[in-house]
């Protein structure tokens, strides 16, 4: 894939040494090299070894990840990046010119060249929660594909919880300059400049394609600036992943993804794929479902001093690995983007004449969509829909069936694992599933007696 060249400039640029990091604190830069962003860092500290009890505070990046990126050959690195953005409205209406910010990016990349597989994906960080939350961040998938991933701090509620965490390491960021854009009037400007600024924080690795992607809140600003901003913009990334959340309308250059969990859809009406779209819908997946709760839990008790309880109407977090179907997902956008091939298109889930009502099975689980071995396969009842307090409603539910269901579904274990073994063998030749993942579902499978 060829640079665009508004890319193309910017690492000419850095070349010749226009990017040259300074202190986050110095004067603001010069609005006429604001397409420019200056990138200060890698800034100092770690995880202290007891992260319970032995807290040091300043010293680590918010939300720093707990996996062992070292044994994987990653490294996690966090900057600060300056510059001057443009401010605009939700209708796409320039309401500001050349505002200084100050933000942070945290970087997760090889060490090695050797294994970068070309691509970054940059992720606008979700403050659904009043904090920064790297919801597409999956370690085992991200890793194991050679990506280079890059979340940025786009929005006010998320830069002010990060100035309250630590004074000292955050408290020269702003997105508001100066309190006068409260509404994240500058965050289109500042997420595009943070990828303008990735070839500055990936410690000599080369992209060659540069994938924006967003989750549910994050999803719906990026909506707002590829139909209204973008136009308005030189081109920055070469495609757009939309995850759990709305997806452009504008028919643009640079080709979309949308994947949706069953929380996610609520009618048939629906776009339809064309050679710059592709929606996929994922049958029993949440919004937010048990994967990333159990990976987050020990971060929130770290940084925030306690994980969130929930008290839903029913036990809740699916437990369909949506992350599956993402990360099938980043593949196929990738060549997309690459080579020209557009993803493979799926079936939509199916509703009741009405419309707005789901079409379930016996068991309660949804018909249609992209059906993974824990839906074809069941041994438990896994939807996108809960009720109760907060945010029960995107947590789905996740209900084992009792030992009569299951020997009626399966009269022995062998049934049960030619069945798992079936669905993923389908779903990896369609396209949705990576091999890997399919692996994985077998060795569960094979060792956890399917609590699926």
């Amino acid at each position: 894939m060829s640079l665009s060249p508004w890319r193309r400039l910017g690492l000419v640029a850095a070349a010749l040494g226009l990017l040259v990091p300074t202190p986050a604190a110095s004067a603001s830069p010069d609005p006429a090299s604001a397409s420019l962003p200056q990138v200060v860092g890698p800034l100092p500290g770690t995880v202290p070894g007891d992260r319970l009890a032995d807290r040091i505070e300043d010293t680590y990046p918010f939300f720093s990840t707990p996996a062992d990126l070292a044994a994987s050959g990653y490294v996690e690195e966090e900057f600060h990046v300056s510059g001057t953005a443009d401010g605009w409205a939700v209708d796409g209406t320039k309401v500001a010119t050349g505002v200084p910010y100050t933000t942070r990016i945290i970087v997760r990349r090889p060490v090695h060249a050797r294994d970068f597989n070309g691509t970054t994906l940059v992720e606008w960080q979700n403050v659904t929660a009043g904090y920064d939350l790297d919801a597409l961040w999956n370690t085992e998938s991200v890793v194991r594909a050679g990506y280079a991933w890059v979340g940025v701090s786009a929005q006010r509620v998320g830069v002010d919880q990060l100035r309250g965490w630590s004074p000292a390491r955050y408290g020269g960021l702003d997105v508001t300059g100066g309190g006068r854009f409260t509404a994240d009037e500058l965050s289109y400007d500042i997420f595009t400049q943070a990828g303008r600024a990735v070839t500055k924080a990936l410690g000599g690795l080369r992209t060659r394609t540069l994938l924006a992607i967003g989750a549910s809140q994050s999803a719906a600003r990026m909506t707002v600036l590829y139909d209204r901003v973008l136009p308005q913009q030189q081109p920055v990334f070469d495609g757009y992943s939309f995850i759990v959340g709305t997806a452009p309308t504008r028919a643009g250059a640079e080709p979309v993804f949308q994947v949706l969990s069953e929380t996610d859809v609520r009618t048939a009406q629906r776009p339809a794929d064309t050679d710059r779209f592709r929606r996929w819908e994922v049958a029993g997946a949440a919004h937010s479902g048990h994967e990333g709760q159990v990976y987050r839990a020990p971060i929130s008790e770290r940084d925030l001093g306690g994980a969130p309880q929930y008290d839903c109407d029913r036990p809740p977090f699916s437990r369909i690995p949506m992350h599956h179907v993402t990360a099938a997902s980043y593949d196929h956008l990738r060549r997309w983007v690459e080579r020209g091939t557009p993803p493979p298109t799926a079936r939509p889930l199916e509703f009741e004449p009405d419309g707005v009502t789901k079409k379930r099975d016996a068991l309660g689980l949804a018909l249609g969509g992209i059906r993974l071995s824990q839906v074809s396969a069941p041994r438990a009842l896994n939807t996108g829909d809960n009720t109760g307090v907060t945010f029960c409603r995107l947590f789905g539910t996740h209900v084992p069936f009792d030992a009569e269901t299951v020997a009626r579904l399966y009269p022995n274990r062998g049934d049960y694992l030619h069945r798992v073994v079936t669905a993923d063998v389908a779903n990896v030749h369609s396209g949705y599933l990576l091999p890997a993942d399919a692996r994985r579902n077998l060795a569960d499978a094979l060792t956890t007696g399917g609590q699926r």
